[in-house]
């Protein structure tokens, strides 16, 4: 992923908060058990504080910040002969020198950045503020079941100790923790669409059969910039500008149904957020399946959306549920 600046004031807590996610795994899957606890208490620390700063200037003059795409950071991070493809080197120049236009940075206001005070739920939107590992699904499924699920999973990917990220403020999750979720009770006949990586195509394929479902479609999500050009980012052997959302089918189709193809399953969409999916894909959905029940697993709080039930741990903005608030607290990691 590109490296992201902000324009900030300073100070430790904002040294803490500049650097990405995967940046901060990538730094804490070095240090000892004791360090990484350390590191994370400064993290959620300077969390603390920038709330408090924010609560301190009060709703009428909260400013967020600007958040930029930088991609020579993680070329300086990776080293120059990793994730850099002849025909467009890091600073956005062709081979022959051209610079690219001006408009192709992302350049927008970072939606973690938002007071949440002045967060607005959709009014048809029924978020749930919990940890999808822990939560008790028979809220929901004693009462309903849904016609469309969507997910996109904090895979968990291949580090020297791939257990630890599990630890760290719920960033990433095992295999056996998605298989666990409760599909076949929230869902009698409809469709799934989950978001996957490369290293996890064929566990998602081979476990859409364990849960029930049938492999029927793809959706690709093609990243553009402002000007419309293909926003490459990081890869191992070739840049990535796509993401995949696979689509499996249980059962009967839902009701309501579009009775012809909709759509396309090619979406052409500027890049986002981290984890935050392009718009385009709740509407292919609410296309296919008109007036359907919906729900969303892994929600966060910038993927909500009227008529969708959104499930997930940073739904609200405002932090961990109390429950996983406790536990990290008490024993240092979250369930």
């Amino acid at each position: 992923m590109a490296g992201k600046k902000r324009a900030s004031s300073g100070g430790a807590a904002d040294d803490e908060l500049i650097a990405s996610e995967e940046t901060l795994i990538a730094k804490w899957n070095e240090l000892s058990d004791e360090r990484v606890k350390e590191q994370a208490g400064k993290y959620r620390n300077a969390i603390k504080d920038l709330e408090s700063k924010g609560t301190d200037k009060g709703p009428s003059t909260f400013e967020y910040e600007e958040e930029v795409e930088v991609e020579v950071e993680e070329h300086e991070e990776r080293g120059a002969g990793e994730g850099v493809q002849g025909g467009e080197n890091v600073l956005g120049e062709t081979e022959g020198g051209e610079a690219a236009d001006d408009d192709d940075g992302l350049i927008e206001g970072n939606v973690d950045d938002i007071d949440p005070r002045e967060w607005m739920v959709p009014p048809q939107c029924i978020p749930v503020h919990a940890n999808v590992v822990t939560y008790d699904w028979s809220k929901i499924y004693n009462h309903t079941d849904f016609d469309v699920i969507m997910m996109d999973p904090p895979w968990q990917l291949a580090t020297a100790n791939p257990t630890r990220g599990v630890s760290l403020g719920y960033s990433q999750l095992t295999d056996l923790h998605i298989a666990d979720l409760p599909l076949p009770k929230l869902q009698k006949n409809g469709f799934l669409f989950v978001w996957v990586i490369n290293a996890k195509y064929q566990w998602c394929l081979e476990q859409f059969k364990k849960w029930g479902y049938e492999f029927v479609d793809e959706v690709v999500w093609v990243k553009v910039t402002n000007s419309r050009r293909m926003a490459k980012s990081h890869g191992f052997y070739l840049q990535h500008a796509k993401e995949v959302c696979l689509v499996g089918r249980r059962g009967n189709l839902p009701p309501g149904m579009a009775d012809k193809a909709v759509g396309s399953d090619i979406i052409f969409a500027e890049r986002r957020g981290q984890s935050q999916k392009p718009t385009e894909i709740y509407e292919l959905i609410e296309e296919l399946v008109p007036g359907g029940k919906y729900l969303e697993i892994f929600a966060r709080k910038n993927n909500l959306r009227d008529y969708w039930v959104s499930v997930g741990n940073e739904v609200t903005g405002t932090g961990l549920p109390p429950e996983d608030e406790k536990a990290f607290d008490e024993h240092g990691v979250v369930p």
